[in-house]
């Protein structure tokens, strides 16, 4: 299978790349036919991905690093409008050099409905999750260039999930998806699951997932038969539900949850606003460790701060350490505040951020989870900080200080301190 699936990917890239020449051979006798105009191009890669004729590459999996795999590499991609406008191909493979195995996924999906935008797709996943995470299906649509916390992950589980899903707009600012995924999970770390006096280390989900994106107040236009978000607007919202079913194609547990993300940008001018994030979350039922909730940490255990210095994320809490805290219920808050840029120059303009977070969670029934161990984050989370973002490069400096409930006997123990990385294509 795993030679199968490279064997796909590598003919589907030189398929892309060997397309990609032939339209820059033909860009030399006209500029005007089949060409790729800069503005396209760095949207495209705005939103990670490198165009070719044929194949969008996905640069999410060119390269990444993280506790468990060590260096992981590969490649993957998706097929546009000009192989086909009903049909696409969606896939990757990954090799983790560390745990020596290699990761994929085969996907495709077929267009309903060109006016709606509706999708009908299928996919087969092996590949690994960090334990605690919590992503909406609709997330996939927008792009991070940067994953710093990626860097520092440990608990992952491994999963094959088999999953059959339906993409659709209902309208331009509201898009849904629904997906059925029946998943084999096994945790990379020692753990067992009680249940009804049973323990499980491995076990079988089976679950729905109803995910909406609202954006009221973005504008759209549509702009060569695709969607083209004109003008951003805000608060945005995320609403996700998701049932697993016990005894249904083998499922092992019966669990709800429910997920809520918005988010509001109060702009004063171009270079001076305010982002506030309210993001939370509650699972009932028999929900394993895997999918239950962490508060976005992003913290080495390590003894000293320069030891811990790092990679700071987008929206994580710097102090706060990994696997520190579990909840199956919880709630986090952060404010940020961009400062008008010091013009230095022209082209030097480092940026001051001012930054508040907060988190609070509770978990029943922590015995069930066994040979780990966490925290309770019922007496809430506070750090403060700031970024000086674009010194050099992109690269910048950000301070964090972790105070309140959980505030630490150690003075430096509460202290952050990390580089910062921002790219504006």
């Amino acid at each position: 299978m795993h030679k199968c699936v490279l064997y796909l990917l590598l003919t589907l890239c030189a398929f892309g790349l060997h397309a990609q020449e032939d339209t820059v051979a033909q860009d030399s006798l006209s500029t005007k036919k089949d060409s790729i105009s800069k503005t396209t191009y760095l949207k495209q890669l705005g939103n990670g991905y490198f165009p070719t004729r044929f194949l969008d590459i996905d640069l999410r999996y060119l390269i990444k690093f993280n506790q468990y795999e060590g260096l992981r590499t590969g490649l993957g991609g998706i097929t546009n409008s000009n192989f086909s406008e009903r049909y696409r191909i969606n896939s990757y493979v990954v090799y983790g050099f560390r745990d020596h195995r290699f990761k994929y996924k085969i996907g495709g999906g077929f267009r309903i409905n060109k006016t709606s935008n509706t999708w009908l797709n299928a996919s087969y996943t092996d590949d690994l999750q960090e334990t605690g995470s919590s992503t909406f299906l609709t997330d996939k649509r927008f792009f991070q260039f940067f994953e710093p916390r990626l860097l520092n992950i440990e608990l992952f589980h491994k999963h094959i999930t088999k999953a059959i899903s339906l993409e659709h707009n209902l309208t331009n600012n509201l898009i849904t998806e629904t997906e059925v995924a029946t998943s084999k999970i096994n945790p990379t770390y020692s753990y067992n699951f009680k249940v009804e006096n049973k323990d499980f280390s491995q076990f079988d989900i089976t679950t729905v997932r109803i995910a909406l994106q609202w954006n009221p107040f973005s504008t759209y236009e549509i702009k060569e038969d695709e969607l083209i978000e004109k003008e951003e607007g805000f608060p945005k919202f995320s609403l996700q539900l998701s049932q697993s079913f016990k005894n249904v194609i083998n499922g092992d547990f019966n669990f709800f949850k429910a997920d809520f993300r918005t988010k509001h940008q109060i702009t004063f001018n171009q270079d001076v606003f305010t982002e506030a994030t309210l993001t939370s979350g509650i699972a009932t039922g028999n929900t394993p460790l895997t999918h239950l909730y962490h508060a976005y940490p992003n913290n080495i255990t390590k003894e000293t701060i320069l030891q811990r210095f790092s990679v700071a994320g987008v929206n994580s809490f710097e102090t706060m350490f990994f696997n520190e805290f579990f909840s199956d219920k919880f709630a986090t808050f952060q404010l940020k505040h961009y400062v008008k840029p010091f013009k230095i120059s022209e082209r030097y303009q480092p940026q001051l951020v001012l930054i508040s977070r907060f988190a609070i969670g509770d978990m029943n029934d922590v015995e069930r989870h066994q040979n780990v161990t966490f925290n309770r984050l019922n007496k809430g989370y506070s750090e403060a900080g700031f970024e000086l973002n674009k010194l050099l490069f992109g690269f910048g400096l950000s301070f964090a200080y972790r105070y309140g409930g959980y505030h630490l006997p150690k003075l430096e123990d509460n202290l952050a301190m990390k580089f910062t990385f921002n790219v504006t294509l």
